[in-house]
């Protein structure tokens, strides 16, 4: 009975806990609403870093000669990828961009062995082959630093080969770059194709071979010279078809669209570089090349403010010029403007857009708004940061009419934007419908995918028309709606690829790009002075000042008071002050007008006559006001030629114009009050009153034209202050006469000890 119960004791003790075992594990899960433990949060992160990020990319220029500082930057690149690839399980792209030159076989063939060294072998080396300007083909030495890379990527129109330009290759380096090529770091690239560019006496072919595998008979193609044709032969395999693609005696040069037909040398081919991030999967970030060399980057910012304007233009020129002069590798452009002038907006965009990206970083930070003319200006910088709630956008083109209305420009004013932007749009690599559709609120832009590569993209109907067969057409881009410009926020340019990912403050966009928050950023803004200078750079203000010296030195002649000379200064320095300011002119030009004002003082005050110190003083003086007036010494452009036709006509004018003043005005000059008695009038005769000419001086007439002879050694007494020309009184008349060194004051005894024509020279007696 005892051992009964206790069985039944059991029995309910164990149903008891298949009940409770349930609701205990139940009751142990962790409510997914309640704060999870710090152990478990630290964790999760650890989970997330396991999972392998998406590829790791560097870009870098070769230019030539290839020295030690690329060879460096390239080795320190390699380094780096290798680490990541190795410690975070990612790929690594090494992207060489290999530019036209030459250079010497051993610095090159030391790069070479570098990227084909096997310490970097999780690093994908990629040669990019741009088509050049100039039509010119990728070939010398340089073309080896490609064959050096594991694959290469061409524009379809760009030429590659002829290492040895036109002559044979040396022997010793021909064995080394072909034993190079043979271990297939590309595939694509054999010894065969190798020789051809070695060697314009080399033959090359593609044979299509038939040969059996387990069994099976299949069709090979392969790239083989003259020679290893005559071996297949020999050794009797069956041979399909040839293709001669190198004819003897001729240099071996291949384009990009040549070179994927023979699926030879390249892996694709690509119309611009920004295509390299959508067949290698690595975020557009990484195209962005390092212009400060790993160092700290030189960073200035250029405030652009308020409405665009001619005014704007010179300022953002001008300190453009100045940041490139100050070795500025980070430029950047703090844009709040709601927009304005169409070309000043171009010139500004242009001229951002025109510094060498190799060279100068440009960043367009757009804190609150970039419209119309501000959004073109931003789009000609290399990268554009907004802030999340930024407007950007609506660059309609609006024409004013009277009464102050604006209304939308004509269609050939659209029209001739449109091409501004797709001209933007191409050199910074932007989707050019999306630039359009912010002119042209009719323009509709579809969102494609490219078939082969799955890259994104967004067209126009009529763009995707022309691109038939390579991209599959999305949905719309829903803000460029028929009768609405496309204007966006931050947040959503970034969706649409034509901005970086949003930053909420300066501090941020520091961080962004690589700026210490403790380094200061040297800051320039438009000020009252930015705007007198543009007054003062205009034509007719330059005339002006020319003219008021040119009269103040016409009168410092006739006064001799040292007065108008300070005038005719403060003119001529306030030319050069607004010159130097705008950026046209430099200590050069200072230094040039001083000397050749000097050489004229001297040819006046010390020097007698008129000879090589006065031409020589002027033509400096000229010389140095042209050269301030513009950025150029010559003229190769015809906007160049009209500029200096614009200096040297506002010039010759105010030339014209002080002589004509002087002819028709010189009578009336002893009449005006203040001058009466500052200039130089001849001694009083029965006339009453002064005199401006002196031969109507009556019993004393002055000799104006030749000298008499006969004045030689004579004596006489200075009438006025010798400085050193002035009038002496001889035998009773007076002449014009220049001293033989410094000043002598009037009533000194003189005496003539030469006489030339016109010129009269006298020295002090005693």
């Amino acid at each position: 009975m005892r051992l009964y119960l206790r069985f039944q004791l059991f029995l309910l003790a164990a149903l008891f806990g298949l009940l409770v075992s349930p609701l205990a594990s139940v009751a142990q899960e962790p409510d997914p609403l309640e704060e999870k433990p710090a152990a478990e949060a630290a964790e999760k992160p650890a989970a997330k870093e396991e999972r392998p990020a998406g590829p790791v990319a560097r870009y870098i220029t070769i230019s030539h000669p290839v020295n030690e500082v690329i060879f460096t930057r390239v080795r320190n690149a390699m380094v780096k990828l290798q680490n990541i690839a190795d410690q975070e399980d990612r790929e690594a792209f090494l992207i060489l961009e290999i530019e036209r030159g030459t250079s010497m076989f051993g610095q090159v063939h030391d790069l070479a062995k570098e990227l084909t060294s096997f310490s970097y072998s999780k690093v994908r080396t990629v040669a990019w082959i741009p088509e050049h300007s100039e039509g010119r083909p990728l070939d010398g030495y340089a073309a080896i630093l490609a064959l050096a890379c594991r694959e290469i990527v061409m524009h379809p129109d760009a030429e590659f080969g002829d290492i040895g330009r036109g002559k044979s290759v040396d022997a010793d380096e021909k064995r080394l770059i072909i034993n190079m090529v043979e271990k297939h770091y590309n595939p694509k690239v054999d010894g065969a194709l190798a020789a051809g560019f070695l060697d314009p006496a080399e033959i090359v072919r593609r044979v299509k071979i038939e040969k059996t595998e387990n069994g099976k008979t299949i069709t090979e193609l392969r790239i083989v010279t003259a020679a290893d044709h005559e071996e297949l032969r020999n050794d009797s395999v069956p041979i399909l078809d040839v293709e001669t693609i190198k004819d003897e005696g001729k240099p071996f040069l291949i384009s990009g669209d040549r070179a994927r037909n023979l699926d030879v040398l390249i892996k694709r081919t690509a119309r611009d570089r920004s295509e390299l991030p959508d067949i290698y999967k690595f975020d557009r970030k990484y195209l962005r090349e390092d212009v400060t060399g790993g160092e700290l980057p030189t960073a200035r910012l250029i405030k652009v403010e308020g409405t665009v304007s001619a005014f704007m233009q010179e300022f953002v020129e001008r300190e453009i010029r100045r940041a490139v002069a100050a070795d500025a590798n980070l430029i950047i452009f703090e844009i709040d403007s709601p927009g304005g002038e169409l070309f000043a907006s171009k010139a500004i965009a242009d001229a951002i857009a025109g510094l060498n990206q190799k060279k100068h970083r440009t960043i367009a930070y757009v804190p609150e708004m970039a419209i119309s003319g501000g959004a073109m200006i931003a789009f000609g910088c290399d990268e554009i940061y907004l802030a999340p709630g930024a407007n950007f956008g609506d660059i309609i083109p609006l024409s004013m009419k009277e009464g102050g209305w604006a209304e939308h420009a004509p269609e050939k004013i659209l029209s001739m934007l449109r091409e501004m932007l797709n001209e933007l749009a191409e050199k910074k690599g932007r989707p050019p419908a999306l630039l359009e559709a912010m002119a042209d609120k009719d323009l509709v832009v579809y969102q494609v995918t490219h078939i082969q590569t799955q890259a994104k993209s967004y067209m126009s109907e009529q763009e995707f028309e022309a691109e038939a067969g390579n991209w599959e057409k999305g949905p719309v881009v829903p803000e460029t709606r028929k009768g609405v410009a496309l204007t966006i926020n931050g947040a959503r340019a970034y969706e649409l690829g034509l901005s970086e990912e949003p930053v909420n403050d300066f501090r941020e966009l520091k961080q962004r790009v690589g700026i210490p928050a403790e380094q200061i950023i040297p800051a320039s803004s438009q000020t009252w002075v930015d705007t007198l200078v543009v007054v003062l750079k205009h034509p007719a203000a330059t005339f002006l000042l020319f003219m008021v010296g040119l009269i103040c030195i016409y009168l410092e002649v006739y006064t001799m008071t040292g007065f108008f000379g300070i005038g005719a200064a403060l003119c001529f320095s306030i030319f050069f002050w607004s010159r130097f300011l705008g950026g046209t002119a430099g200590w050069l030009e200072i230094v040039l007008f001083v000397f050749g004002a000097g050489l004229i003082a001297l040819e006046i005050f010390v020097i007698p006559g008129f000879g090589v110190f006065g031409i020589t003083g002027g033509l400096a003086v000229i010389f140095s006001i042209i050269l301030a007036s513009q950025t150029f010494v010559i003229p190769t452009t015809g906007e160049e030629l009209a500029q200096l036709s614009r200096t040297m006509g506002t010039l010759s004018g105010s030339m014209i114009a002080v002589v004509c003043i002087a002819l028709f005005a010189g009578g009336f000059i002893r009449k005006i009050p203040g001058l009466r008695n500052l200039m130089l009038a001849p001694p009083a005769s029965d006339e009453s009153g002064p005199m401006l000419d002196p031969t109507l001086a009556g019993e004393v007439p002055v000799n104006l034209i030749d000298q008499d002879p006969a004045l030689l050694n004579k004596q006489g007494v200075a009438f006025s202050t010798l400085r050193p020309a002035g009038r002496a009184q001889i035998d009773g008349q007076l002449v014009d006469v220049v001293s033989e060194g410094g000043f002598i004051e009037p009533g000194t005894p003189i005496e003539v000890i030469e006489v030339a024509r016109n010129k009269v020279v006298v020295r002090a007696i005693g």
